[in-house]
């Protein structure tokens, strides 16, 4: 079994991240200066290989933004400026909540890609991503950004098989003083939506070494802003009526994206004046359930002590809350959100480790579909509403009106009585849902999660030498093991433990993983050429032993010139909620898909799919030109329902082989070119599935194995949804694919130095999507433009202190397929801009920039918000 380590206390075991003793530069803001810079020769980075090396001979894909480009970046924070490197997908769930992706299958709850800040994991403990930048540094503590748009599963665990961002931070003894900036700005400028909102955001940071042995630093932050809104109004359910030829605002089953408490858990077919319509209840926009007022304060606070050069111990403690907007399969209002992190790191020239255990509170969050769905019960339920609707209909169609006017006057009727938003009635229900944890009645998010993780790296190589080895210099020689536990408290709706002791709501529910690796690597003919082989093994709860090699070569002709080639592979464990999570929400019951969550249920259920083109069929039946009854259409149509093909969670598998070429051309290393192509291959890809199980009328239990296919069509056909006595019980199911998926592409980028400072810069990636199978059945998608590119030019001093910066980036279209909604991302292509003052006398520096500057408002994402120009003015001062 693996470690166990129930509290931080017995997590602080030694660990490695891998990470050398850094060397920051100091925080004053030096002048800008127009000197010829050597590009990537100087270099370094540590993410490739866990060990420090050369920018240019890293053995896989790295991408790098330094203290410069940062600084020449017009994106407002540098965790924005990602978004502009090679190789990476970012999408926008929130103006304060942005992810990074790279190599296809994006979502906004990224659980196959990693995010460190020095060294540790800064995600959100039952999201099994990080939320954004929440508990990430600021801008003023920011050192370098370094990301692999590819697997790194191999050296980091972590579930990195998608890739890993590694962000590093300024160490408070190299870097001293006082430092502040203040941005303000605007946004929603020409929004049909709302009015122009101000944005604000004020950093500080503090850092003073007492002794040459002790030095600490103080980071804090204050955002204000109002998001970005979500108004998609398109029809999900457009041939919900297609029979009856009702179409658009004719339409009695109308499903709008982001109009919440219309799914089709909250439909009904009603016969009326003998034909079958699809009727849902009438639901809310998203902006009337949201306060899109967002807030975010953080903070941090590290305390150094170097026992001698290179040997040094830091204790760092992280604390966010905020407000926001969320989505993972439903969006969610995120409101008083709490995240809390301490870690303990030691770096010596042998020995790196760290331990850390981090703490989240969802606060008041809600979810805004069970919010929109349980508004509309809440004032009358479902039965009723239906019955009003059919009596109003009657009296309608009785006085002459047309189909279209007695469905529009049988609403309005049903509606009688219904909370209207804006009022204080509204408001005071809104508020009472947001307190009721159980989202069939409610909409409370309340989650209570921890994350307690160890980890330890030695230089073998390193630590043989200083004993006095004859260890050729050319081995390099690196070992390192990690363990890692989340702890849940149940909360009775979100989570549960499915082996409680004798207080079910108060035992905990805990997850383990324990792994580590070896690696061993060689530099050989002059080192000219760098071979490295590396090995890991990962034991998971309620999983076999799995191992993942990697296997690099970097050929250097020249130190210019460098080929490389890599082999290796993955696994993802299933993240907790995709593994244990049990919620009620719309008549719809979210499970894990761990046999311990959802036993039985993946044998005894049809796919909703097949039960969708079904129930279509028998509603065509009935309105068509034949008039078969119910019962009738019913029987001619059952042979369309499809048993559930799939089964109980197993971890998620990838082989990537890829190849590239970097090289630092011209006088002066002012050419970079970077050059890269990859092939993936997924096995048990994780991804979901809706799932019905028909029951007894009336009792609940499933139908017996034996129930004929008949019994089983009646119970599934969807006269009965949403009913007090529903005959099928309706599931969500994480589940691993039955087919093969595969995808590759490649990415190209050149940046050139050109004269009196001007730096030039353009990139472009291709990522493609092949299955060998297209039915799986799954709701998952790659959700990845096929080409993007951005383009940029910048100088720092382009002329008497004055500096700019321009980054253009265009993004294809592509097909996107989530639980939320299916359909095309349009196209869209931002443009941002920066003008920069600096004054070097007074350290000051003025930045006047704007992202999408020409302000054509675009969603990253269907669901997500609609997401325009932000324009700010950022003053910086920083002294020693």
């Amino acid at each position: 079994m693996p470690l166990r380590l129930p509290n931080f206390a017995r997590q602080v075991v030694f660990a490695a991240s891998g990470l050398p003793a850094y060397v920051a530069q100091a925080q004053t803001l030096a002048p800008a200066d127009t000197t010829r810079r050597k590009i990537g020769l100087e270099e370094v980075v540590v993410s490739a290989s866990r060990v420090e090396e050369s920018f240019l001979q890293s053995p896989v894909t790295v991408e790098k933004l330094n203290a410069r480009a940062i600084r020449l970046s017009p994106a407002p924070s540098f965790f924005d400026a990602i978004e502009h490197l090679k190789g990476v997908q970012v999408i926008t769930p929130s103006l304060s909540f942005k992810v990074i992706n790279a190599r296809g299958f994006a979502n906004t709850t990224n659980v196959r890609f990693a995010q460190l800040v020095d060294g540790v994991d800064n995600q959100a403990p039952h999201i099994g991503g990080p939320i954004g930048n929440i508990l990430g540094p600021t801008d003023l503590d920011i050192m370098s950004v370094e990301i692999v748009p590819g697997t790194a599963a191999a050296l980091y665990g972590l579930n990195a098989i998608n890739g890993l961002a590694s962000f590093r931070t300024r160490n408070p003894f190299d870097s001293q003083g006082l430092s502040g900036q203040q941005k303000t700005g605007i946004n929603h400028v020409a929004d049909p939506f709302s009015s122009a909102k101000v944005f604000s955001e004020t950093t500080l940071r503090y850092a003073r070494a007492l002794s040459p042995k002790f030095a600490f630093k103080v980071n804090g932050s204050y955002l204000r802003g109002y998001d970005w809104v979500a108004n998609d109004q398109t029809d999900i359910n457009p041939n919900g009526n297609a029979s009856t030829g009702l179409y658009g605002v004719d339409n009695p089953a109308r499903d709008a994206v982001n109009s919440y408490g219309n799914e089709s858990p909250d439909r009904r077919n009603l016969t009326l004046g003998a034909k079958s319509y699809s009727v849902a209840r009438t639901g809310y926009d998203e902006r009337d359930l949201v306060d899109y007022n967002l807030r975010t304060l953080k903070g941090d606070v590290a305390l150094h002590y170097r026992f001698r050069p290179a040997t040094e111990l830091a204790y760092t403690y992280r604390v966010a809350t905020f407000d926001n907007v969320y989505q993972r399969s439903n969006r969610f209002q995120l409101q008083k959100y709490l995240l809390q992190q301490h870690a303990l790191t030691l770096t010596t020239p042998v020995v790196q480790a760290r331990a850390y255990f981090t703490q989240e509170n969802t606060g008041q969050s809600y979810n805004l579909r069970s919010m929109g769905e349980n508004l509309d019960r809440s004032y009358k339920p479902d039965t009723q509403w239906y019955n009003n609707f059919t009596m109003a209909w009657n009296t309608a169609t009785a006085g002459g009106q047309n189909v279209p006017q007695a469905l529009a006057a049988a609403r309005a009727a049903a509606d009688g009585g219904r909370l209207q938003p804006g009022t204080d009635a509204f408001r005071q229900r809104l508020g009472q849902l947001q307190d009721i944890n159980n989202w069939d009645v409610g909409a409370a998010l309340r989650v209570r999660a921890s994350l307690a993780h160890a980890e330890a790296q030695v230089n073998l190589a390193e630590a043989l030498r200083r004993n006095g080895s004859a260890l050729p210099a050319n081995l390099d020689l690196l070992a390192g093991t990690d363990s890692r536990t989340y702890i849940v408290t149940p909360d009775g709706n979100y989570f549960i433990n499915p082996n409680p002791g004798q207080d079910p709501l108060h035992d905990n529910l805990t997850y383990s993983k324990t792994g580590g690796f070896v690696q061993i690597g060689g530099r050989f003919f002059g080192e000219k050429l760098r071979l490295t082989t590396t090995l890991r093994a990962d034991k998971n709860d309620y999983f076999d032993l799995k191992f993942n090699p990697r296997f690099t070569a970097v050929l250097s002709p020249t130190p210019r010139h460098n080929f490389r080639l890599s082999y290796q592979s993955g696994y993802r464990f299933p993240s907790l909620f995709e593994g244990f999570s049990n919620v009620n929400s719309g008549q719809v019951k979210r499970i894990g898909g761990l046999r311990v969550m959802s036993d039985g249920v993946f044998e005894n259920s049809y796919l909703r799919s097949s039960i969708d083109r079904f129930n279509a069929a028998v509603t065509a039946g009935i309105n068509g030109a034949l008039s078969q009854t119910r019962t009738q259409a019913i029987a001619a149509n059952q042979q369309l329902l499809v048993k559930n093909p799939y089964t109980y969670l197993q971890p998620e598998h990838i082989r990537s082989l890829e190849a590239g070429y970097k090289a630092s051309l011209g006088s002066g290393g002012r050419l970079l070119l970077d050059f890269d192509l990859y092939y993936n291959s997924y096995r048990d890809f994780i991804a979901q599935v809706e799932a019905y199980v028909p029951v007894q009328s009336g009792g609940g239990a499933p139908l017996p194995p034996d129930a004929s296919l008949n019994a089983v069509a009646t119970a599934l056909n969807n006269t009965t949804l949403s009913s007090p006595n529903p005959t099928q019980a309706r599931y969500r199911l994480w589940t691993n694919s039955q087919s093969q998926v595969q995808n590759y592409g490649g990415s190209a980028g050149i940046r050139y130095e050109l004269a009196h400072g001007y730096l030039a810069g353009a990139n472009t990636t291709y990522t493609r999507l092949a299955r060998t199978d297209n039915g799986d059945g799954l709701e998952d998608g790659f959700n990845t433009p096929r080409w993007a590119y951005n383009l940029s030019l910048s100088n720092e001093n382009a002329c008497h202190n004055f500096g700019f910066g321009l980054n253009y980036r265009w993004q294809q279209g592509y097909y996107s397929q989530t639980f939320l909604v299916n359909g095309t991302v349009p196209a869209y292509h931002p443009l941002d801009a920066q003008l920069s003052y600096t004054a070097p006398a007074s350290n000051l520096r003025f930045k006047l920039g704007a992202s999408n500057v020409l302000n054509r408002y675009y969603a990253s994402y269907l669901g997500g918000p609609s997401v325009g120009g932000l324009y700010y003015l950022a003053l910086t001062y920083a002294v020693k």
